[in-house]
C-alpha cells in the first residue's frame, strides 16, 4: 500500500520551481539558525551588551538566560526538518518582544530584530505545511 504524499513534499510536476525554494528556504534557515545560535550563546554566557540590555529592561538576569535558551532552542529548531516551522514560530515570538523591548525600554533601532522578524516569518510561512502536518499527526 502505498502512503500518501504529504502536502509539504515537492511533487515531480511542480519540481524545478518548488525545488529552488525549498533550496532557498534551507540556505536562509541555516542562516537565521546561526546567527540565533551566536545571540543565544552569547547571552548565556553573559556578553556585557546584552547583561547591560535585560539590566535596562529590569526583569533581571534569569529573564537573559531564558531569553538565550529559547534563541539557541529555536536555532536549533530551524535545522530540523520535520521541527523547522516550529522553530520559526518560535523566534517570531521572540522578535516580536525584542522590537517591543526597544520601542518600550531600550530605545535604539529595533531594525536588527524588525530583519530577523521579517526572515523567521518567511521561515514560518514556508514551512507552513509542515508545520500543519505535524501537528495533525
Amino acid at each position: 500500500m502505498s502512503r500518501p504524499v504529504p502536502d509539504y513534499e515537492a511533487r515531480p510536476a511542480a519540481l524545478p520551481k518548488r525545488s529552488f525554494f525549498n533550496t532557498a528556504l534551507w540556505v536562509l534557515q541555516i542562516l537565521v539558525a546561526l546567527a540565533f545560535l551566536a545571540a543565544g550563546t552569547m547571552k548565556l554566557i553573559g556578553g556585557q551588551e546584552f547583561v547591560a540590555a535585560f539590566n535596562k529592561l529590569g526583569l533581571g538576569q534569569w529573564f537573559r538566560y531564558v531569553t538565550g535558551g529559547l534563541e539557541i532552542l529555536g536555532g536549533l529548531l530551524l535545522l530540523v526538518p520535520s521541527l523547522c516551522g516550529v522553530g520559526a514560530l518560535l523566534l517570531v515570538c521572540i522578535m516580536l518582544g525584542a522590537i517591543t523591548a526597544h520601542l518600550t525600554r531600550l530605545g535604539g533601532s529595533p531594525m536588527g530584530a524588525i530583519v530577523f522578524l521579517v526572515a523567521v516569518a518567511i521561515i514560518a510561512l514556508g514551512r507552513a505545511g509542515r508545520t500543519v502536518h505535524l501537528l495533525r499527526h
